[in-house]
């Protein structure tokens, strides 16, 4: 399965989900999470990071997100989590 890179229309293509999350991680600006302010890497790992760390009503409060926004951001999580390797991606983001 190919993985592209959704930010900003960029449409970088990868053979596997930990390459995609590492270029949306290097090549792509930091976000601020408006809820707590913490600086993340943009696309997956902000995700993550929001639905992670903050409740879903916080989350559409903050950022005024439909429930179909965020069940997009969900489906999109569950997708990735379901093979990604987060301790790959760790390993290349210390590099």
């Amino acid at each position: 399965m190919a993985w592209e890179c959704g930010i900003d229309g960029c449409g970088a293509v990868f053979d596997d989900v930990e390459s995609a999350v590492v270029h949306q991680a290097t090549t792509h600006q930091r976000c601020e999470c408006q809820v707590c302010g913490t600086i993340v890497p943009d696309g997956y790992l902000a995700i993550r990071h929001v639905f992670t760390e903050h409740s879903r009503a916080e989350y559409v409060r903050t950022y005024g997100a439909s429930s179909e926004a965020v069940r997009k951001r969900e489906a999109l999580l569950e997708e990735i989590d379901a093979v990604v390797d987060m301790q790959a991606i760790a390993t290349e983001l210390k590099r």
